[in-house]
């Protein structure tokens, strides 16, 4: 059942819009009141044509609150756009491939610049490559979410542990080397076989109020190999071109800001881009010992709405090397442009996370044009190559003023979403001149908050367990020389417990590293330990109590 907003919160958010008080802001308030949500979802603002940074902000923050809210009854077929886009992928790496086809050896034809371009991107990607490590030299890796046979609340390590494992026909060759895994031992111990299947399957997760992301399911074999070969290519970036992944947000960041201001780089994004990464350009770029076991561990085909697809794309969201190999192949050809290889320098002024591109101002005429030869639509609406505006890996910045809106992701109706709000609200609260037209709709927030709960303040550092106000507000107690502050935070979790699972696989999980310490979660701490494992979303109830801070 849909959540319904609360006359609370839309009170409270109705009052943002009328503070803010710019036509913008009024009209989303119109559409407000009258429930117009398609018309609220559909409002846009364009950075270029604001001459500073507190009217675009304002603007900003009117039109996004509500834009990425998947509880927003709009009627748009959220589902149904996602598949569209699947299939309007394909026929644009369809396009590509056929006109990549032309340059893959032996069939090369005339040599033209095209071959130049293309030969310097691939010595840029077998340079930062390397050799391929076989896999039995590489350690696979569990993800997070589900697999082609895992799903729901059913996708602990363990859980995959116990069901039958899945991979595609091309990937047997990983076969041999997984069967001297314990995971193979505890399948063998049970009887499950390997399951051989067709390809992955697509679904979608949220995006925003108007569609759904599509991603792909992977076998879980493919995935567990799909993972090691992704890290490689992670620690390859960092150690031959300068690109810090694990870093990289924080890194684009700080860039787009300083560009902001300087004008010298300009930040671009591509539409799809994973969707569009064509077969033909992955075997023209990478090497040959890298394009094999990639192409043996990628899955052919996926099944979308009961019907297998034969894939025109390399691979897509959900693939455990793609959001490396999509870093790899923009860089090398961002690189590529380059004749001279004097102006373009990675980690110096190139610098890819994903499709998230910073390259510099002069160049970039150059870096769309090899894109768009490559098979990659520019977003327009998120690429800044002029005027004082950049965004990069949710990094807005206008002359160097950070003026990123605050997006509301679902209707709150509990107190620890209510705390969100509150505390995404607050963010401008400290700056100058912002802190004015968010206040009143802050105070409608805490007003929904019960009492006792309230009372929870404290610094940002703890995130989303305390409301965040001034110091001179917190709540605190002393013991032992220890100052506590008083918190919302998890008190109740699911626990499958270890009973649940055969003694092989739980000899698995615990040589694999499952069970031990805890780990973070965007709520609190999630104990792990020697009674059971947590799975995803684990956290099944809340209540006040106090944690040591300093």
């Amino acid at each position: 059942m849909p959540k319904l907003l609360s006359h609370s919160v839309k009170k409270a958010i109705s009052v943002l819009y009328a503070d803010l008080s710019t036509p913008v802001s009024l009209k989303a308030l119109k559409h407000l009141e009258s429930d117009e949500w398609d018309q609220l979802a559909l409002m846009e603002v364009d950075p270029n044509d604001y001459t500073d940074s507190e009217s675009y902000w304002r603007d900003a923050t009117a039109v996004s609150l509500l834009r990425k809210c998947e509880d927003l009854p709009t009627s748009f077929d959220r589902k149904a756009v996602a598949v569209e886009n699947f299939h309007k992928g394909e026929r644009s790496c369809l396009r590509s491939n056929r006109r990549l086809q032309e340059y893959l050896p032996p069939a090369m034809g005339e040599v033209t610049h095209v071959h130049d371009f293309l030969s310097r991107a691939r010595e840029h990607c077998r340079r930062i490559l390397g050799p391929c490590p076989d896999t039995d030299k590489v350690r696979g890796r569990f993800g997070p979410g589900a697999t082609y046979g895992d799903r729901g609340r059913f996708t602990t390590i363990p859980d995959k542990m116990s069901s039958k494992p899945t991979f595609t026909r091309e990937a047997s060759y990983h076969i041999i080397p997984w069967s001297a895994t314990l995971w193979a031992s505890a399948c063998a111990s049970s009887r499950k076989d390997p399951t051989r299947v067709e390809g992955n399957r697509f679904t979608t997760v949220p995006k925003d109020c108007r569609k759904n992301r599509g991603i792909a399911v992977e076998p879980s074999i493919n995935l567990f190999y799909q993972l090691a070969y992704g890290r490689v290519i992670r620690s390859r970036l960092k150690e031959r071109a300068r690109i810090h992944l694990a870093k990289g947000q924080d890194i684009h960041r700080a860039l787009a800001r300083e560009a902001s201001i300087k004008g010298h780089l300009c930040t671009l994004d591509l539409s799809n881009a994973s969707d569009t990464i064509c077969s033909n350009l992955v075997k023209l770029l990478l090497p040959n010992d890298w394009f094999d076991v990639l192409n043996q561990l990628r899955s052919p085909k996926t099944r979308v709405n009961g019907k297998w697809h034969l894939l025109e794309k390399f691979s897509s969201m959900g693939n455990g090397f793609t959001f490396e190999l999509e870093t790899l192949i923009f860089l090398c050809l961002i690189l590529a442009t380059d004749v001279s290889g004097q102006k373009l320098v990675a980690g110096e002024n190139v610098f890819v996370y994903g499709d998230d591109i910073i390259c510099p101002t002069e160049s970039s005429k150059d870096v769309i044009a090899a894109l768009s030869f490559s098979g990659f639509d520019l977003n327009v609406d998120k690429s800044f190559t002029s005027g004082p505006f950049r965004e990069s890996c949710g990094g807005d910045y206008f002359m160097g003023v950070d003026v990123r809106p605050y997006f509301m992701k679902e209707f709150p109706c509990e107190p620890q979403q209510l705390i969100s709000l509150a505390n995404g609200l607050h963010r401008y609260r400290d700056h100058p001149g912002r802190g004015y037209f968010t206040y009143r709709s802050w105070r409608r927030v805490l007003d929904c908050i019960p009492r006792p709960i309230r009372e929870c303040r404290g610094p940002e550092i703890l995130g989303d367990l305390v409301i965040h106000d001034s110091e001179d507000r917190w709540s605190t107690r002393q013991r032992r020389s220890i100052r506590y502050l008083r918190v919302y935070r998890p008190a109740r979790f699911r626990i499958r417990p270890w009973e649940d699972f055969r003694p092989a696989v739980v000899l698995a999980s615990a040589c694999y590293g499952v069970g031990g310490g805890g780990s973070l979660s965007k709520t609190g701490v999630v104990p792990q330990d020697l009674y059971g494992v947590t799975p995803r979303d684990a956290v099944t109830g809340f209540k006040v109590g106090w944690v040591p801070y300093s």
